[in-house]
């Protein structure tokens, strides 16, 4: 069945209200991504999300939009426990808490392209990456890792894995409120109580990166970045743990949603009500999960810090590593937002999409209140990625979300095909750009050419005014799983 879908503005676009759709659906993207979008599932996945009971506002969708597991990556949407809303997995994804963090350098270009290939080696040896990596050196107890799933971030950073400045520059703080050990799957904690501190595999990646462009300046001096200057990106999530999470709760659902009545337009939006015990059970066992991908994030970057001090034989004091901000791309969080006038405690679903909280708003941190919160979006291993900041624009339409990468146009399998005959590492270097990778199949699968220019999602973000460009970012050393 196709869907109906009608054109508000150049890059907004509206799935009006039919059937079983408690709201409308609203995309953003221009008319190229519409064809496409089209041809696909996405577009369905959108006007499903409509269906769920107690939904707020509209079904939304970032420009990075492609298919998945119930809700489309780059859907948000936000329920009301008032008015029986629901959580779903489907909802939040596999790699819970999935997210992205920045850091900034006082080094410039010149200081590490010389040793750049040595850099690369050396990160590539200290984060483990590929398919169920782990680290020999951090192997926790049931109880320490217990301990991760409560306090996250830090957690890492009490047993020396960083600096308690590091956590006034991560969402939340780096720790999820509610987290309950007690009922994450005992299968879940040995998935991932050897995987802290290791990237994984897919899309997930540590990059070494040039401050190609500045496009505000002022904004760009309030987060510490002035052109040619090295900063790294470290995208990765929960692990195992948080796979697992996801496939317990999933069979918990189903059942939860046919016990409470809820008609689902997909079993992949299986779902209970945020009041239930399913319901608060989930939320309790996600914060766990996003909690320990905090911690990872955070353990990363304690190891990326030390291989800089290593190989460019320089101390804290002159690398000045310091954290940018951390943002979350899958999860639900209680947050307040106005709706119809009115203040409400909602549980906004964001899968694959970056909250962009606004310019004062209490929960973005104090260095970049006049600014707003710092918004991290990852292209592809060839091209760029972006730094962005909120803007009150995503805060009154979006429930402050925004998008969180550059969105898949090839699917694994078909990436893998099309990288067949090519030798994508030695077409990189070329460019300037290394690749240190576990297996040729990630590369092959993560091809640049699987991706969407960013440049394209990030232009209608810009335009539609739910985020500020401030960076370009340009690869130079890629660490893949």
């Amino acid at each position: 069945m196709s869907v109906r879908i009608e054109q508000i503005d150049a890059c907004r676009w509206r799935i009006p209200r039919e059937g079983e759709m408690r709201t409308e659906g609203l995309v953003f993207a221009d008319q190229a991504m519409i064809e496409v979008l089209r041809k696909e599932q996405a577009l369905e996945q959108v006007r499903n999300v409509a269906t769920l009971p107690g939904i707020v506002g509209r079904s939304i969708a970032m420009p990075d939009i492609h298919w998945g597991y119930g809700f489309p990556i780059g859907g948000v949407a936000a329920f009301d426990p008032e008015q029986d809303g629901v959580v779903s997995p489907g909802g939040v994804g596999y790699d819970i808490n999935c997210g992205v963090r920045l850091l900034r350098s006082d080094l410039e270009v010149s200081e590490v392209r010389p040793r750049l290939k040595e850099m690369a080696d050396a990160l590539f040896r200290n984060v483990p990456s590929g398919v169920g990596s782990h680290r020999r050196d951090l192997k926790l107890s049931t109880a320490e890792t217990a301990r991760v799933l409560k306090e996250g971030a830090r957690w890492a950073v009490r047993n020396g894995f960083g600096r308690a400045e590091d956590l006034d520059h991560i969402e939340e703080q780096g720790t999820l409120p509610g987290a309950d050990p007690e009922v994450v799957s005992d299968r879940a904690i040995e998935r991932g109580r050897d995987q802290l501190g290791t990237l994984g595999s897919g899309n997930h990646f540590l990059e070494v990166q040039l401050v190609e462009e500045i496009a505000d300046e002022q904004a760009a001096a309030t987060l510490g970045l002035f052109a040619g200057q090295i900063t790294v990106s470290i995208h990765t999530g929960s692990r195992g743990l948080g796979y697992q999470v996801c496939d317990d709760s999933i069979r918990v659902m189903l059942r939860a949603a046919a016990k409470y009545g809820i008609s689902l337009a997909d079993r992949q939006l299986c779902c209970a009500p945020l009041s239930s015990p399913e319901g608060r059970q989930y939320l309790a066992a996600m914060a766990g999960a996003a909690n320990f991908a905090f911690a990872n994030r955070q353990l990363i970057t304690h190891w990326v810090r030390e291989t800089f001090e290593q190989v460019l034989g320089k101390g804290p004091a002159q690398l000045r590593m310091g954290l940018i901000y951390d943002v979350c791309h899958n999860i639900a969080k209680w947050e307040e937002h106005q709706v119809q006038g009115q203040k409400r405690r909602l549980c906004v679903h964001r899968k694959g999409a970056t909250r962009a909280f606004p310019p004062h708003h209490p929960d973005t941190p104090a260095l970049y209140r006049a600014i707003g919160q710092p918004v991290l979006i990852p292209g592809d291993m060839g091209r760029y990625s972006y730094v962005l900041v909120g803007t009150a624009g995503a805060f009154q339409e979006t429930f402050g979300s925004t998008c969180h990468g550059a969105g898949r146009v090839l699917s694994r399998h078909a990436a893998k095909k099309q990288a067949r005959g090519q030798n994508t590492e030695a077409e990189l270097a070329a460019r300037g750009i290394l690749i240190r990778a576990a297996s040729r199949a990630t590369v092959a699968e993560e091809i640049p050419e699987a991706y969407k220019d960013v440049k394209d999602v990030v232009s209608i973000v810009a335009q539609a005014g739910i985020g500020r460009i401030v960076a370009r970012l340009r690869p130079l050393a890629v660490i893949k799983g």
